[in-house]
């Protein structure tokens, strides 16, 4: 059974992203406040949900929430600042998104929420002074594997996950030579191989290893 809550503070914020590990689409970071008497013996981290369960979860998941925020930072940014700034970058995005401001925040992974704030880049949301003035001030704490310890994370992580499902099935329409439809953009053989075969196109993370080392791409 997963921990309601890290804190004893009542606007506490799990936070969590999905698509790290992807060739193509976004990363998409979510970040939910839940109700202090939240309960849901199902949730769990994304990872051990099938597609069935988390998407009959996200609508009891979203109505219950007294907050959620889900965003998208999309390859051309990933490129510009690395996958793991935008990671977090997307889970600022979505605190700052929040009504009411959280108390407290718990993030999945090893880094704290105010890592890396007030990136200049050419590409996605900049930051206000006041933005990262908040961001500062809410204490937060990294848990690793947070997303199979806390119900908040879980919820996060359920979000994330099911938002970016539903984004890289859409694009796969756009490109169905990919199957995004199936392998989501992560780097199976089967979607290696199209890259192979057609060439990365516009939704393609060029900052990646799209091919193993000994294949190589005419760009």
């Amino acid at each position: 059974m997963l921990s309601a809550r890290f804190s004893q503070l009542i606007l506490e914020a799990g936070t969590d992203e999905a698509g790290r590990g992807c060739l193509a689409g976004p990363v998409t970071a979510a970040a939910i406040i839940l109700p202090t008497d939240f309960s849901n013996s199902i949730l769990n981290d994304s990872k051990q949900l099938s597609e069935k369960i988390r998407e009959k979860l996200r609508p009891l998941i979203e109505e219950q929430a007294v907050s959620f925020a889900v965003t998208h930072l999309f390859p051309n940014e990933i490129d510009e600042i690395n996958i793991l700034n935008a990671s977090m970058k997307g889970m600022q995005e979505c605190i700052l998104k929040l009504n009411p401001t959280p108390e407290f925040i718990i993030v999945d992974g090893n880094r704290n929420m105010n890592a890396k704030l007030g990136l200049k880049n050419n590409f996605g949301k900049q930051f206000t002074t006041e933005e990262i003035a908040l961001l500062k001030s809410i204490p937060n704490q990294s848990i690793i594997k947070g997303d199979a310890k806390f119900l908040n994370i879980a919820a996060a992580s359920v979000l994330a996950k099911t938002y970016r499902d539903e984004y890289m099935d859409k694009i796969h329409e756009e490109f169905p030579m990919y199957n995004w439809k199936k392998n989501k953009g992560y780097p199976t053989k089967e979607h290696r191989e199209a890259i192979e075969k057609y060439g990365p196109c516009k939704y393609h993370r060029m900052s990646f290893r799209l091919l193993p080392e000994q294949l190589t791409l005419d760009l």
